[in-house]
Order: structure tokens, then C-alpha cells, then sequence
């Protein structure tokens, strides 16, 4: 047996499950790094040596001096980051598909009291150049306007498209011209990482990201994320942010364990590498059997297709969790995590083959 399949006997109820990363655990490195630095006593609120320690872990992997924020969740990394970036008269320019447009509930405009979310157009849940440039311009000066004042991508997307290198370039590139600031959402950053085959800097600070939301959490943490400051002009305003926002934990050293496990040893890219390995592993099989439509390309650890009514509710009986027409009738999302066994995906992919005749 494999040590994913072992991995995932170990977690009760997540067999067949393809609804999210999220229902996975914690990878075994990262939940002993917490249980050994539970004892004894540290400094408080970040000022223990596992903080001081990550801190470290993240320069060396990203060749540059940073500064590094844990928090407990995505959510809350996304909207500390854009409240950082965006004055409440502002607007946060973003793809339609977005999490922060559709699953943070109103977290970004509440944490920046009041910046506005603005829809920009792209296929494959990426926002295109041209209709950035259109959105950068609009109403810039209008006292009657939001102003443009920030760009959010998401690296891997909500779809699991991945922005290539020359994408992002472009992207820094109107951003800097039209002096707006660039955040990515990177709740899936391994993900997308390993599937370029490019450097951490490649994909942040040298194509003009100032704030990264580092994910974690759905690549085999327990619950911690990171806000990477690339610009640390912004360093002061996230420090009283985030404690105003209820995000700064006085045991700071049990987050910071976990990122310190997490980013030990390359875990965070092997665990990324596995997920993408089962997507494509899962889609390859599901492109051969009868009734099923690819739609759109596996990048990442995320995909979508369409299935007969019939074989979604047969999948669904034996036990195979996913979300189901969310997205349209028949629309079926599968996503894998670093849990995921080839057991499972041949299972599923068996049971489909076996429902279309």
C-alpha cells in the first residue's frame, strides 16, 4: 500500500472524496511539529523562534528580504492584504470567478471599510490584459467613482487555470503603469508552482506582486496561511491590522509550526506535486468514458466536467463526494489534495466507466 493510501485510512470519512482540498487533514510532518512545540513556554505574539525561523524559510525561498504575517485562514490573509492596499473610496479590480468575489462574504470590503470589488473580464477564470488596461483607466480622478487601486489574481484559479510567467509580467506591468498595486491570492501557490516548473520570485515579486496570500491550509496544514509582504512599506499598517482584525494569536509558535514543518524539507512542493499528479491521473481516465466532457484543462488539482445526470446520482450513492451543478446542470467539480490515493481516483474513475453502459 502507498503512503497516501495509508495517509488516507488514517483520516476517517475522506474515501471517495473529491469535494475539496479541504476535507484532507494534516500532513503527519506537520501535526508532530505541533504536538513537540506544545510544551514548555515561548515568547508570545510572534516573538517565539519558530516565527523568527519561518520568517527565514520564506527569504531563502523567495531570494528577497520580506515581511511575513500568519493568520489562521485564507480569508482572513485575503482581507487583511486588500484592506492594506486599498483606501475605502477605492476598488479592487478582479476576475468575475474569483474567491474574493464570490466566497469570502463581503470579507475585503468589510476589513477595508468600504473598497469595492470590480469585475474585469478573461477567459479560463484569468483576468485578460487588454480589459485590465480598460479597467486601470476608468474614472480615474472622478470624485463620483471608486478608484482603481488594487488587482487581485488568483494563482492556481478557482477553475484551476494557472497564470504563466509571461501573464503575470504583463499583468505587474499595467499595474505599475497605472500605479496600482498587485495582490495575488495564492491559496493553491504550490499547486500552481510545481506546474509552471519556476521559481517562487519568478512567480511573486519579479513580475510586480507586492502582497502574497501564501495558502497553506489546503496543502496539508492544520490552519495557517501567510501574508508576504514583498513591499514592506505595508509592514506597520498589516502589524495593527491584523490584531485589530482579531488575527494575531498570542501563541503565535503553534501557527508558525506548522508553516515551519510545511515548508521543511520541500513538504509543501511535494504534496502540491502529488495533488496535480491525481487531477491528472483522474481526468486522463475520465476523457475515456462515454458521457463524460472535459471542460476546459487540468493545470492544477482541479477539474470540471460534465456528466449524465444518471452517473452523477449513481457516483454520489456509492459514496464519491463532489459538488454538483453549482456551476450548471451536470457540471460536476473534483478537486484532489496531497491525501488523495491512485486507489481512489481508479475507483472513481471504474465506477463512472461502469455507469455510462
Amino acid at each position: 500500500m502507498s503512503t497516501s493510501s495509508q495517509l488516507v485510512d488514517s483520516l476517517p470519512g475522506l474515501k471517495g472524496g473529491f469535494a475539496s482540498d479541504n476535507i484532507a487533514g494534516a500532513s503527519p510532518e506537520v501535526l508532530r511539529a505541533i504536538v513537540e512545540c506544545g510544551g514548555g513556554a515561548a515568547q508570545p505574539y510572534g516573538a517565539d523562534e519558530y516565527t523568527e525561523r519561518v520568517e527565514h524559510r520564506f527569504r531563502d525561498i523567495f531570494e528577497c528580504d520580506l515581511s511575513v504575517f500568519l493568520v489562521p485562514t485564507g480569508s482572513a490573509a485575503n482581507a487583511l492584504s486588500l484592506a492594506a492596499l486599498t483606501p475605502p473610496w477605492g476598488s479592487v479590480l478582479c476576475h468575475a470567478e474569483s474567491h474574493i468575489n464570490n466566497d469570502e462574504c463581503g470579507a475585503p470590503e468589510f476589513f477595508s471599510a468600504g473598497a469595492k470589488l470590480v469585475e474585469v473580464a478573461g477567459g479560463n477564470a484569468k483576468l485578460d490584459p487588454q480589459a485590465l488596461r480598460l479597467a486601470a483607466q476608468r474614472k480615474v480622478g472622478d470624485v463620483h467613482s471608486v478608484q482603481p487601486s488594487a488587482v487581485s489574481i488568483t494563482q492556481a484559479t478557482e477553475t484551476g487555470s494557472i497564470y504563466a510567467v509571461s501573464e503575470l509580467n504583463e499583468i505587474g506591468q499595467t499595474c505599475r503603469e497605472s500605479g496600482l498595486k498587485l495582490h495575488m491570492d495564492g491559496a493553491r501557490f504550490a499547486n500552481a508552482l510545481v506546474a509552471l516548473n519556476c521559481s517562487p520570485a519568478e512567480m511573486t515579486w519579479k513580475a510586480g506582486v507586492d502582497i502574497l496570500s501564501f495558502g497553506a491550509t489546503k496543502n496539508g496544514v492544520l490552519g495557517a496561511e501567510a501574508i508576504v509582504l514583498f513591499d514592506q512599506s505595508y509592514a506597520d499598517e498589516l502589524a495593527f491590522r491584523r490584531k485589530r482584525g482579531g488575527h494575531l494569536f498570542s501563541k503565535m509558535r503553534l501557527l508558525s509550526a506548522q508553516m515551519d514543518a510545511y515548508l521543511e524539507d520541500d513538504l509543501w512542493l511535494t504534496n502540491a506535486r502529488h495533488a496535480n499528479a491525481m487531477a491528472d491521473r483522474l481526468a486522463q481516465g475520465l476523457s475515456c468514458v462515454e458521457g463524460v466532457e472535459k471542460m476546459g484543462v487540468t493545470e492544477a488539482n482541479i477539474i470540471f466536467c460534465r456528466m449524465p445526470e444518471h452517473m452523477i446520482n449513481g457516483l454520489q450513492a456509492q459514496g464519491f463526494r463532489f459538488y454538483s451543478d453549482r456551476w450548471g446542470a451536470g457540471v460536476v467539480r473534483l478537486v484532489t489534495s496531497f491525501a488523495t490515493s491512485e486507489e481512489e481516483v481508479d475507483a472513481l474513475i471504474r465506477s463512472a466507466n461502469e455507469l455510462s453502459r
